[in-house]
């Protein structure tokens, strides 16, 4: 049987059905859930990325406080992975799930610093696997391209007790395309500490992940005129949630 997976849709929320489709393309089973709905029992759950409640406040801060972001929170602790992309990232920031699991946000997702831009920017940027996660299980080391497209993407805190934490959580980091962690524009093209593109938790369950894997997950995606059906990098993403809970929930 598929693993089900729910994928959160808030009002605002725009990139529901690429993510549906890459869960697909993974071999996994996807739904998508309202945010106001009574919610099942899934394998894992996924926040896509858009514009929650348009960003009123802050990216994602209204989301966050949404009921059914209490079932994430449990469903987090029992050890399901949890991925949050874009918007969904800075929901999952919102809620305290990263670094720590914490009662109140410890990290936030600020405007990006960028020499020649003021707000949302989109481009291709490569990052580089640093750490094992439920979503990165079969790309440890890898180097993949793949797009961005946010004005508050980047990583930060001003607890100064925590940004060990954070450095080790760092999943994935912004590079050069020969791997190179360089800290200052183009290369972290938004200014995120420690170069960070996703920020996982403890357990390597949940994932904030600020660029786009369902944007790079088919051939197509890059531009060409390659077959829809060709996997791309994005995909093994999603690919490795399936292996995560095919094993268990295990990193294995």
């Amino acid at each position: 049987m598929k693993p089900t997976i729910a994928i959160i849709w808030f009002p605002g929320t725009n990139c529901e059905e690429e993510t549906l489709r890459a869960v697909d393309a993974a071999g996994m089973d996807g739904t998508i859930v309202r945010w106001n709905q009574q919610i099942g029992e899934f394998a894992g759950y996924i926040i896509p990325g858009g514009w929650s409640y348009e960003d009123r406040i802050r990216a994602g801060a209204i989301a966050a406080h949404d009921q059914i972001m209490q079932k994430i929170k449990q469903e987090a602790a029992a050890g399901k992975p949890i991925l949050g992309i874009c918007n969904g990232c800075q929901v999952i920031a919102e809620t305290g799930l990263v670094p720590r699991g914490a009662a109140e946000p410890e990290i936030a997702l600020a405007p990006n610093k960028n020499p020649f831009i003021s707000g949302y920017f989109c481009t291709h940027t490569f990052v580089k696997i640093k750490k094992k996660t439920a979503f990165t299980l079969l790309n440890d080391g890898d180097i993949l391209k793949i797009p961005i497209a946010h004005g508050e993407g980047r990583f930060t805190t001003s607890n100064d007790s925590i940004k060990n934490t954070i450095k080790n959580n760092a999943a994935v980091v912004y590079c050069t395309e020969q791997g190179d962690e360089i800290d200052q524009f183009p290369t972290n093209p938004n200014g995120s500490l420690f170069n960070i593109a996703g920020l996982a938790n403890d357990k390597g369950n949940v994932l904030a992940l600020m660029p786009h894997p369902e944007r790079c997950s088919f051939a197509h995606q890059s531009g060409t005129r390659a077959n829809t059906n060709t996997a791309a990098a994005g995909l093994k993403i999603f690919q490795s949630m399936k292996r995560y809970i095919d094993n268990g929930n295990t990193l294995r």
